[in-house]
C-alpha cells in the first residue's frame, strides 16, 4: 500500500486567538461610548462570545464551510408528493442556537443598558458573526423583522412573533426571512408584481413570484405586494407579514422552485418561490410598503455594516497570526518591512470601519430608547446609507488584501480562507448596491437638509482631540466634509440633479471618510489620555495621508464620464 511522505516542510496554518482579548480595537472603543458601569456589566457576555468564536462556534464555521454541508432542495418524497423541503445540516441549526443562548438578537430588546442595548447587542454581533457561517444573515433579518413589527405591528401579530424572535430559547426561537427582491429587481421594489387579494372570510392571500428569498428555512417573513385596487410604485404596495409553514408544517400555499447557487454566502439557504395564495396579514396599512420597510431597512443595513467590519478583523487576525509563522528569505514575514506596511493598512481600513459603524449603532440605539435628539435623528437618517456603503466595499478590499497575505494558500478551498472574499462580496450587494444607497443619502440630504448635522458631526469628534498631530487629522476631515458638502450645493444649484446624482457615489465615500477620520482622532485621543498609547495616533495619521477622495468639477465629469461609459471618444 503506497504511503504519504510525511518528511521535509509542511507550514504551520493560521490560529485565531481568543477574539475579545485579541481585539484591542473593540475594547477601546467600548471603552470610550460606554459609562464605566454599562461596560463592567457587558463585559463578561462579550468576553465569553469572543472566546467561543475562537472555539467551539468557530470549529463549527469550518464544519459548515464545505460543500457537504451546503442546503440542498428536496421537492418530493418518496411517493410522489410535493414537499419543498430544504435540508440544512445540524451544524446550522447549532449555531443558531447559539445566537439565541446568548443573546445575539435578544439583547436590543431587553434593553438591560437602556440606550447602549443596542451597542451592546452588536458588539455581541460583531465577535458571533466572522464564526457564524453566515447565520448573521437571518439574524439580521430577524432583528429588523422585530422592529419593524414594533413601529408598524398590530398587537396579534407583535404577540405572536416579536416572543419567538427574541427568545433565548433555541426550542422556541424564529427567525425571519426578508422577501422584497422579484424578477423585477431588487431596488426598485415599486415596480413588484406580486398581488394580494382579500378572500371572502377576510384573509388577505398573496400571488407572485418572489426570484431572491434569503434564509428561506426562518419560519416567518416580511414582504411586500400590490392591494387588489391599490396604487402604482411604492405608495400602493403594502407590507405582509408571512408564516412560512402552518400548524402540521405544510408551507403555506408557497412553492420552492430552487435553490440559488451563490458565489458566496453558500451555508444559508437562499430561494426562489412562487406565492400561491399565500396567506398574510398587513403590517402597517394598506399602502406606503416601500416607506414601511424603513425600520427593517435600517437594521439590516446596520447589521451589514458591523459584518464588514467583524469580517475585516478576521481577515486581518488570521493573516497577523500567519505571519508569524511563515518564514520566507529567512525571517517570518511578520518581521519584514513590506508585510509590515501590509497589515498596517489592513488595521487602518478596519478601525476605520468600526468606529463609523459603531457611531451608527449607537445612535440608533439613542433613537430607540427615546434619548436622541433632532440633530442626532438627521444624522443618523444620512448616517444609516453611508456607513453600509464605505464598509461594503473597504470589506471586499480587505478580504482581497488578506488572501494576497497568504500567497497561493489564500487560493485554496480547503485552507478555509477563500469564504472571506465570496462572502464579503455580497456585502455591497445586500440591502442596497453602492450607487442605491449614494442615491439615498442624497434624498436624505434634500428632504432633511442633513448636511449641515453631518459636518457637526465630524467637527464634534475632530473637536475632541488636543494632541497637535490628531488635530491636524481633524482639520483634515471636517475640510473634506465640508468640501463634499459644498460640491453638492453647487451642483444642485448650478448643474442639477443630473450631475448631483452622476458624482454621488464619490460624495457619499467623501463623507463617509472624513466621518472616519474624524472618529479615528477621537479614538486616538482617548488612547493617547487613557492608555499612554500613540498606535491609534498612528492609525489615525494613516487613514488620512491614504487620502480622503475629493470631488471635481460636476459639469466637465458628468460629460467626461458619460463618453467613457459609452466608449466615444473625448474632446481634448
Amino acid at each position: 500500500m503506497a504511503t504519504v511522505d510525511q518528511t521535509g516542510f509542511f507550514q504551520a496554518p493560521p490560529r485565531l486567538r481568543d477574539e475579545w482579548e485579541d481585539d484591542v480595537a473593540l475594547q477601546r472603543l467600548l471603552e470610550r461610548v460606554l459609562p464605566r458601569d454599562v461596560l463592567a456589566e457587558v463585559t463578561p457576555s462579550l468576553a465569553e462570545m469572543g472566546h467561543l468564536a475562537a472555539t467551539d462556534l468557530y470549529e463549527l464555521h469550518l464544519q459548515m464551510d464545505d460543500r457537504r454541508n451546503e442546503p440542498r432542495l428536496v421537492q418530493f418524497d418518496a411517493w410522489g408528493n410535493r414537499v419543498d423541503d430544504i435540508v440544512v445540516s445540524p451544524i446550522w441549526d447549532r449555531i443558531g442556537d447559539v445566537a439565541a443562548e446568548h443573546g445575539v438578537v435578544a439583547t436590543a430588546y431587553e434593553r438591560a443598558h437602556g440606550p447602549w442595548s443596542r451597542v451592546h447587542q452588536m458588539a455581541l454581533a460583531y465577535l458571533y458573526g466572522p464564526s457564524s457561517g453566515l447565520y448573521s444573515c437571518p439574524l439580521a433579518m430577524t432583528d429588523g423583522a422585530a422592529r419593524t413589527l414594533l413601529v408598524h405591528g398590530d398587537r396579534a401579530r407583535i404577540d405572536r412573533a416579536l416572543p419567538r424572535l427574541m427568545s433565548r430559547d433555541p426550542a422556541t426561537k424564529w427567525t425571519s426571512g426578508q422577501w422584497m427582491t422579484e424578477r423585477t429587481g431588487g431596488s426598485d421594489v415599486g415596480i413588484s408584481e406580486t398581488t394580494a387579494t382579500e378572500d371572502v372570510g377576510g384573509q388577505w392571500r398573496l400571488h407572485g413570484t418572489k426570484w431572491f428569498t434569503s434564509a428561506v428555512s426562518s419560519e416567518m417573513a416580511l414582504t411586500l405586494a400590490r392591494p387588489e385596487g391599490g396604487g402604482t410604485g411604492g405608495r400602493g404596495l403594502a407590507m405582509f407579514y408571512v408564516e412560512v409553514r402552518d400548524d402540521s408544517g405544510r408551507l403555506n400555499d408557497i412553492r420552492v422552485l430552487r435553490l440559488k447557487d451563490k458565489l458566496g454566502t453558500r451555508q444559508m439557504p437562499t430561494a426562489e418561490l412562487a406565492l400561491d395564495g399565500t396567506r398574510a396579514w398587513p403590517v402597517g396599512g394598506l399602502g406606503d410598503g416601500t416607506r414601511n420597510i424603513t425600520p427593517m431597512l435600517a437594521i439590516t443595513r446596520l447589521w451589514n455594516a458591523v459584518t464588514a467590519a467583524a469580517g475585516m478583523r478576521r481577515g486581518l487576525a488570521l493573516a497577523r497570526d500567519y505571519a508569524q509563522r511563515r518564514v520566507a528569505f529567512g525571517l517570518p514575514i511578520a518581521d519584514q518591512p513590506l508585510h509590515q506596511a501590509t497589515l498596517a493598512g489592513m488595521r487602518v481600513q478596519h478601525e476605520a470601519a468600526l468606529q463609523l459603524t459603531f457611531r451608527a449603532v449607537e445612535l440608533q440605539g439613542r433613537e430607540e430608547a427615546g434619548a436622541i435628539t433632532d440633530a442626532e435623528r438627521t444624522v443618523l437618517r444620512l448616517l444609516l446609507p453611508i456607513q453600509k456603503l464605505v464598509t461594503g466595499r473597504q470589506a471586499v478590499a480587505a478580504a482581497s488584501e488578506a488572501l494576497e497575505a497568504f500567497g497561493g494558500a489564500g487560493y485554496i478551498e480547503d485552507t478555509h480562507l477563500p469564504h472571506l472574499l465570496r462572502d464579503a462580496q455580497v456585502l455591497p450587494i445586500w440591502e442596497g448596491t453602492t450607487n442605491v444607497l449614494s442615491l439615498d443619502a442624497l434624498r436624505a440630504v434634500q428632504r432633511d437638509d442633513a448636511l449641515q448635522p453631518f459636518i457637526e458631526e465630524v467637527r464634534r469628534a475632530a473637536t475632541a482631540t488636543t494632541d497637535a498631530r490628531l488635530a491636524s487629522v481633524g482639520k483634515m476631515a471636517v475640510e473634506a466634509a465640508e468640501h463634499a458638502a459644498a460640491w453638492m450645493d453647487v451642483t444642485l444649484s448650478t448643474a442639477g440633479i443630473d450631475a448631483a446624482q452622476h458624482g454621488a457615489r464619490r460624495w457619499a465615500m467623501t463623507l463617509g471618510r472624513s466621518l472616519q477620520a474624524a472618529l479615528l482622532a477621537a479614538q486616538a485621543q482617548h488612547d493617547l489620555d487613557t492608555h499612554s498609547d500613540g498606535a491609534a495616533r498612528h492609525v489615525a495619521q494613516r487613514f488620512v495621508a491614504d487620502g480622503i477622495d475629493l470631488l471635481e468639477d460636476p459639469g466637465v465629469m458628468l460629460a467626461a464620464d458619460a463618453a467613457l461609459a459609452q466608449g466615444r471618444p473625448l474632446q481634448p
